[in-house]
This record gives structure tokens, C-alpha cells and sequence, in this order.
């Protein structure tokens, strides 16, 4: 039996296909974030050496509403102007280890993410990521089944999502 039909074989049995079969993602890509009113183009690093992502984020501030918890801030518009504030359900807290001090608590939201052609729900970390040159890092756990990342090249698959309903999963 060839290699080529076993390959075939597999990805018709697994459903579908893998993301390598899907093609590559530069270390760093545009991406856009599905958050209230238009999508947002940022600039984003795909770090596999970090397990969680991170999204630059301003004005943070976490309330009630009805009994759950919510944050509202102001996501990073990369240099252009000042974004609008915008308000989010608080998916739970992480605790992040700092290099020298006590552990940052930052709240974790879901977020509509388009990487290349995917568009698909990813759980962030706001902090202020103002001092780091791209305003968000997607880290395994957001990148897992979605992208392979060439660490040779940067920008190739810009996102092109339809403006598609808020995916499940």
C-alpha cells in the first residue's frame, strides 16, 4: 500500500484534515477579533512555547452584572486611535508567575479569533502588553488543531472569515 493512500486513508477516517494539510502560519500574522462591532485587525505572535494567549488591554475592570462577572477595557488599536471600551462575561481568572514579584491575577474572556480562514472561539488573558511589540500572543492551547507555524516567515495567510455567527466551540 503507497504512503500517499495511507495518508489518504487517514484524513478520510479522522474527518478533517490536520492543520498541516491545511497549510502553514508565519510567526507572526494579522488576525481579527470578533468583539463588539467591527472585527478588529491586530497583529498577533503564534508562540508555541507559551501554553495560554494573551491580549494587549487597557482600562481594565472587572464588575457585576446580574451576579456573574464581567470586565470591561479597551483592547490595544495598535498605535491607531483609542479604542472603544468594551464589555465582556469573565470566562474565570488565571494566576500568571512574573518574572520577579508576586503572581498577576488577570481576568480570561472568550473571544471570536479569524487566523487565516478559521474562525473559532479562543479564551485570552487581558493584561497591558504595552511594552511587547504585538498586542496579542496566541499561545498553544488557542493555536491547537488550527495552525502550524513556520517559524521562518511571517504574514502569510491574512484572515479572511466571513462575518459568520459566534462559533461554538
Amino acid at each position: 500500500m503507497s504512503i500517499a493512500l495511507v495518508v489518504s486513508l487517514c484524513l478520510l477516517l479522522a474527518g478533517s484534515p490536520p492543520a498541516a494539510a491545511r497549510g502553514s502560519h508565519g510567526w507572526v500574522e494579522f488576525v481579527e477579533l470578533h468583539l463588539d462591532g467591527e472585527p478588529l485587525r491586530v497583529k498577533a505572535k503564534l508562540d508555541t512555547g507559551a501554553k495560554s494567549s494573551s491580549l494587549d488591554a487597557t482600562d481594565i475592570a472587572p464588575f457585576e452584572r446580574d451576579g456573574e462577572r464581567w470586565v470591561r477595557f479597551r483592547p490595544s488599536r495598535s498605535g491607531l486611535d483609542e479604542a472603544p471600551l468594551v464589555e465582556q462575561p469573565v470566562a474565570r481568572y488565571v494566576r500568571i508567575k512574573r518574572h520577579s514579584g508576586p503572581y498577576d491575577r488577570r481576568p480570561v474572556i472568550r473571544l471570536p479569533l479569524c487566523l487565516g480562514d478559521e474562525l473559532r472561539m479562543v479564551e485570552v488573558n487581558l493584561t497591558d502588553r504595552g511594552r511587547f511589540i504585538y498586542p496579542l500572543l496566541l499561545g498553544r492551547k488557542a493555536l491547537a488543531g488550527l495552525a502550524v507555524v513556520d517559524p521562518a516567515r511571517t504574514f502569510v495567510r491574512p484572515p479572511r472569515c466571513d462575518d459568520a455567527p459566534t462559533p461554538d466551540n
